[in-house]
C-alpha cells in the first residue's frame, strides 16, 4: 500500500482512561501528534468528538488543564470505558470528524469490569463494523491490552488478557481488507509498569512516548506513515 500526501491526514484517538489522560497531563495524544507533525508531515491533526480531560477532584471528564494544550486535543475516549462503550458511539463520531485511521486503545475496562475475553472481542467486531458503516475506507490501528498491574497480581484476569489479546489479532486478520486495513500493533515497547505508569496502569511521560510510538511503528511499517525524515515522501509497504 502506498500512502500519499495528497491532502492532511486526519487521525482519531479512542480509548479508555489511558487515552483521555487526567488533568496536568499531556496524554499519549500529544505525544503521537509531536511525533508525526517530525516525522511525516507538520499538518496532521487530531479529531474527535471530545476535547477535555478527566478531572479526578470532581470524577468528570471536564479539565482542559493540558500541560500543553497548544495541540489538536479532539479524541474519542472515556475514563472507564472499553470496547462496549465505544461500539455504539464510533459510527456516528466517524460521520461528524470524518477521521481517515483510528488509533485504538481500549480492552482493559471491558475485562476488568463489564464482559469476558469472548463477548470483549464480539464487541471488537461490533465496533469495525459500525466505523465502516461510517466509511467504507477508514483505516485502523488497534493496540492490545497492554501490561498493567491487576494483570501482574491477579493470574485469572492476566489469562483473559491474553486471551483477548490472541482474539483481538484474530479479529484484525480476520477483518482486514484492502480498502479499510485494520493493523494491529505490537505492545509498546519495553514497557514497564513500574516505570513507565504512575499508578500500575496510567502512563507517565515514558509510557505516553512509548504508546505514541507504539502507533507511529505500526504505521510507518505498514502505510509508510512516518519516516526518519521530516517530509519524506512516503514508500510503497510490503513490496506492493
Amino acid at each position: 500500500m502506498i500512502v500519499h500526501h495528497e491532502r492532511m491526514l486526519r487521525f482519531m484517538p479512542v480509548g479508555d482512561s489511558m487515552t483521555i489522560g487526567s488533568a496536568g497531563e499531556h496524554t499519549w495524544r500529544h505525544r503521537l501528534w509531536q511525533l508525526l507533525r517530525r516525522t511525516y508531515d507538520p499538518a496532521v491533526t487530531l479529531v474527535g468528538p471530545r476535547e477535555t480531560l478527566y478531572d479526578k477532584q470532581s470524577g468528570a471528564p471536564t479539565s482542559l488543564d493540558y500541560a500543553d494544550p497548544d495541540f489538536p486535543r479532539a479524541h474519542l475516549a472515556g475514563w472507564g470505558e472499553g470496547w462496549l462503550h465505544m461500539a455504539p458511539l464510533i459510527g456516528g463520531a466517524v460521520r461528524e470528524c470524518r477521521p481517515d485511521v483510528l488509533l485504538v486503545s481500549l480492552g482493559l475496562i471491558d475485562l476488568g469490569f463489564y464482559t469476558n475475553a469472548e463477548q470483549t472481542a464480539e464487541n471488537v467486531r461490533a465496533f469495525i463494523a459500525a466505523a465502516r458503516d461510517a466509511d467504507p475506507r477508514v483505516r485502523m490501528v488497534l493496540l492490545p491490552v497492554i501490561p498493567n498491574v491487576r494483570a501482574e497480581t491477579d493470574a485469572p484476569f492476566a489469562e483473559q488478557v491474553d486471551l483477548f489479546n490472541v482474539l483481538l489479532a484474530k479479529a484484525a486478520a480476520d477483518l482486514d481488507e484492502p480498502r479499510s486495513p485494520i493493523l494491529l500493533a505490537s505492545p509498546p515497547q519495553s514497557y514497564d509498569i513500574h516505570v513507565d505508569t504512575y499508578d500500575g496502569t496510567h502512563p507517565n511521560a515514558s509510557g505516553e512516548h512509548r504508546i505514541a510510538k507504539a502507533f507511529a511503528g505500526a504505521m510507518r511499517e505498514a502505510w509508510g506513515i512516518g519516516t526518519r525524515s521530516p517530509r519524506t515522501t512516503p514508500t510503497p509497504a510490503n513490496g506492493t
